[in-house]
């Protein structure tokens, strides 16, 4: 959508926030391509727009919201943490910073946690973390982080330089230095770019990879190629760091994506569904690389007890409910369904991929059909859905989305695709 559809869009009015979409447009940096929708109240899979008309959420915030929207649990523990203590400095022990961080290293291979706002900053955390390894202990003294191309790890300077993505990247450069991209998958290419950096001096400090790329246009890592990886880096002494911003907490169908790759990261970021729409972030290491000392990185309001007092619940609400499980069984309701559409429009469509509440609907490169036509035409049916580039549909619905929802969105899909052919 273009900024200047976006400037023609009607006034939606909204009584209770008194504004206007041409109020929002004059006050607010046009930093995003809208739909045109004002969101005003949530439940559980559902939203409200101002109109009071009803939307099936399968963006969740972009594989944020967990639990969905309203969720009791998390509106008893803002409550309870608001009036209880909302923020202190990290000059300060506080029980739920060091209570998540236990829950987060007893349910994965970490050994510590780092904790901010958002999943760039985990990044920048991790990257920072890196580049002091490489030189205190690999005594690199020009270290290179290898990433893929296709990848998104933020919006930061840093982070967008480690994104292998040039259109995220024009016109904010000079970039900062030390990134090697790669193609996602291809190992052959990696060991290549490995020997051509050490060619020429052992530069590689480490090799930064997404589980399964989201933004990339959901492309889940290959197993083989993981393991590999795990092996080169064990061997030459190289950090591993997977970003599991977008497939971690619980949205692969398991607490975090390296457990569909059958290894074990040295440093692995966690944000988006960490706090359920709370923000917050970290960072996790294992022990091997747990270097930092104080004064080598900080956040202001990174670990505050509110965060990781709402985050805590959420991440007890998604082990005593069982959570994982609905996740692996309404994915693969999902994928089914998406697949059956997938042979009616077999001349659009050429695959669907992911993992539990992760999904993509992949249309064939040569068609004029864009991911964001399909979107379009599902708001009008009742749905949200999210592009992952122009060729791809996300689906990422709350981790607690029904059966009788996976089939309501099915079906508002089939409606989309019929309007559009």
């Amino acid at each position: 959508m273009s900024p200047e559809t976006l400037v023609q869009l009607p006034s939606v009015s909204v009584p209770s926030l008194r504004f206007s979409a041409a109020d929002f447009e004059q006050h607010v940096m046009n930093t995003y391509a809208r739909f045109p929708i004002a969101l005003e109240r949530g439940k559980g899979c559902r939203v409200w727009d101002a109109d009071g008309q009803e939307y099936l959420d399968f963006v969740a915030g972009i594989a944020t919201c967990t639990l969905g929207h309203a969720h009791p649990i998390m509106v008893e523990a803002v409550t309870q943490q608001i009036q209880k203590l909302h923020h202190v400095s990290n000059l300060y022990y506080t029980q739920e910073q060091g209570e998540l961080a236990k829950w987060l290293v007893e349910h994965s291979c970490a050994d510590r946690a780092f904790f901010c706002n958002s999943g760039a900053e985990a990044n920048e955390g991790a990257i920072k973390l890196a580049r002091k390894y490489a030189h205190t202990v690999l005594s690199i003294h020009n270290p290179i982080i290898i990433t893929a191309h296709a990848s998104f790890h933020g919006r930061t300077l840093a982070t967008i330089t480690a994104t292998g993505q040039p259109k995220y990247q024009k016109n904010f450069d000079p970039l900062m230095p030390g990134f090697y991209y790669v193609p996602y998958n291809d190992l052959a290419a990696l060991e290549e770019a490995i020997a051509h950096l050490d060619s020429r001096e052992r530069q590689v400090a480490a090799i930064m990879l997404e589980a399964l790329q989201g933004e990339g246009g959901v492309r889940p890592g290959e197993i083989a190629y993981f393991q590999r990886i795990r092996e080169i880096c064990n061997e030459k002494g190289i950090l591993l760091i997977l970003d599991e911003v977008q497939v971690g907490m619980g949205r692969s169908g398991h607490y975090w994506g390296y457990e569909n790759l059958g290894i074990e990261p040295d440093i692995f970021t966690s944000a988006k569904g960490l706090g359920g729409g709370i923000p917050i972030g970290a960072m996790l290491c294992k022990s091997s690389c747990d270097i930092f000392q104080p004064g080598d990185h900080a956040s202001t309001f990174g670990g505050n007890p509110f965060a990781t007092g709402v985050a805590l619940a959420v991440c007890r609400t998604l082990e005593q409910e069982n959570i994982l499980a609905n996740v692996q069984e309404r994915g693969e309701q999902l994928r089914s369904g998406l697949r059956a559409i997938a042979q009616t429009y077999a001349n659009l469509i050429s695959e669907v991929r992911g993992w539990g509440l992760i999904n993509g609907l992949v249309l064939n490169s040569d068609v004029e059909l864009t991911s964001s036509d399909i979107v379009k035409a599902a708001i009008s049916e009742g749905v949200l859905m999210v592009p992952a580039g122009p060729k791809v549909v996300r689906f990422v619905p709350p981790l607690i989305v029904s059966a009788a929802e996976i089939e309501q969105a099915i079906d508002a899909v089939k409606r989309a695709m019929a309007t559009l052919v």
